[in-house]
């Protein structure tokens, strides 16, 4: 509305049926009297006398809202005049229009936004739709765009205007416009969303389902339910895909770059094409941990499939879209109970060999990995352990830590780290070929990895590891990796900085 003030052709009205809309409905807002008293509440009056009568400009702009529509005004209000519609993400919709009053469903508006949309299609008048976050990302384009589908000369002054209240401003202008009374023009002070508030998840659900989680998708943040990939995306076609494990701890995520490492080699030795850059992924996971709120005991399923197909089938050659990004936060604490330790059973199911799939690619295809899950679950055990050439566990004999080689496992992150952690403590590490009755007599064991951290295990195959309690070598090492959490990670920048 500001800035199509700025235009020396053109008048400005600013939602003249507000006072039709508060007569018909009984809804709370503090100047609402005031409103009642000062406008015009008669539709007919409104649409005919005011929005429709001579000017003294040649253009008249009249912003509305959706909801201001009412059953029974003049076919005149869509029939006539040119309209485009201007959307905003309701993450963004809910936090602002909740500063001032409880948000609730019709007041969106969305519905009837809709509505109106197919109204004017159906009349042959398709209007232009604006996203605010185009606007304000490139105003310029934005609107050399709309004027130009609107019929009306662009001119420079719609870029910027003069701080403060404004003539034009409705009665409401101090509830609602304090925000926009600080700008000069379209500019975003903020870098990072805020956090949403828990407050109007019932109500987002609405927008549509969502079960109070927002994903990144593709190029956008997106309501649980609503997070989906296409049914062409390589990764539903064939698990092509790879992807990381990330952990927020304090403000910070944990080893984000040795992560980011491995999610850019995975996909570089997987020849993916058009892949984001490390900057893109980031700012990706920055954002949507923003929406969130999350910055503490949370858990980020990262993932980056081929992308979508033109056709159905396993060749790289039908993916001509580029990559799919996908950033999964959950509040998720460790999966494991690291305070009483964990049972594993042995799996019948062997890991792959390199030769086959080789586990340095950190793929969505893991099927290996769920048989030997499924039968974890079917004996009862919390997991299995995966024999042949490697796994991520750890085992204590006589004081000395010993670890499989990972030629047939995944190198972890946290598995480098914990070993990291050993010699720091002074504690002699061996890396090398060890069998599973070393396992079944050792002192201590325990597993690593991301989703669990460090996970004492006090049970293999109905044996009791040591004396069936979590060990001083575990303990002593849980706490040097708690505290190596706190004081190291990438901060999460906050939507607090400009």
């Amino acid at each position: 509305m500001y800035s199509f003030a700025q235009r020396d052709d053109m008048e400005v009205l600013d939602e003249p049926l507000y006072a039709t809309f508060l007569k018909a409905f009984d809804v709370e807002r503090p100047y609402r009297e005031e409103l009642l008293s000062k406008m015009e509440s008669d539709g007919d009056k409104v649409v005919k006398e005011i929005i429709f009568a001579p000017g003294e400009k040649k253009y008249r702009f009249c912003k509305h809202m959706s909801k201001q529509r009412l059953p029974g005004l003049p076919s005149d209000l869509i029939k006539k005049g040119k309209h485009f519609i201007l959307i905003r993400n309701p993450l963004d919709i809910l936090p602002s229009f909740g500063k001032v009053v409880p948000p609730s469903f019709l007041d969106l508006g969305l519905a009837e936004l809709v509505s109106i949309y197919n109204d004017l299609c159906q009349l042959g008048k398709r209007p232009p739709v604006i996203d605010a976050t185009d606007l304000v990302q490139n105003p310029e384009a934005t609107l050399h765009s709309l004027c130009e589908d609107l019929g009306i000369p662009f001119q420079d002054s719609m870029l910027r205007w003069e701080a403060g209240p404004k003539l034009i401003d409705g009665i409401w202008a101090p509830w609602w416009y304090k925000s926009v009374h600080k700008s000069t023009g379209f500019s975003s002070t903020r870098k990072y969303p805020e956090p949403f508030p828990h407050s109007h998840y019932d109500l987002l659900e609405q927008i549509p389902a969502n079960e109070k989680l927002l994903a990144w998708v593709g190029d956008e943040i997106l309501p649980r339910e609503s997070a989906k990939v296409s049914v062409f995306d390589s990764v539903v076609q064939g698990g092509d895909s790879v992807w990381e494990g990330l952990r927020i701890y304090r403000g910070k995520i944990f080893k984000l770059e040795e992560h980011l490492d491995r999610l850019f080699d995975s996909a570089k030795a997987l020849a993916f094409k058009n892949v984001p850059t490390r900057e893109e992924v980031k700012e990706a996971i920055f954002r949507t941990l923003n929406r969130n709120g999350m910055f503490d005991n949370s858990h980020i399923r990262l993932s980056l499939t081929r992308g979508k197909k033109v056709t159905s089938g396993m060749s790289p050659a039908f993916n001509l879209y580029g990559c799919t990004l996908i950033v999964l936060p959950e509040w998720k604490p460790p999966v494991y109970d690291n305070t009483h330790g964990v049972t594993l059973v042995t799996a019948t199911t062997r890991r792959n060999s390199p030769n086959n799939l080789d586990s340095k690619i950190h793929h969505n295809n893991l099927l290996n990995n769920i048989l030997a899950k499924i039968e974890g679950n079917n004996a009862n055990a919390d997991d299995a352990i995966m024999l042949d050439k490697g796994w991520l566990c750890f085992l204590v004999k006589k004081g000395r830590v010993l670890t499989p080689h990972s030629d047939y496992c995944l190198p972890g992150i946290t598995r480098a780290t914990v070993m990291d952690l050993v010699v720091k403590e002074g504690l002699m590490l061996e890396e090398r070929r060890i069998s599973l009755s070393e396992f079944h007599t050792a002192d201590e064991v325990w597993t690593t990895g991301t989703m669990g951290e460090l996970t004492p295990v006090v049970k293999i195959d109905g044996r009791e590891v040591g004396d069936g309690q979590v060990g001083p070598v575990t303990r002593r090492l849980q706490n040097a990796y708690k505290k190596l959490t706190e004081e190291s990670g990438v901060p999460i920048p906050s939507y607090l900085q400009n």
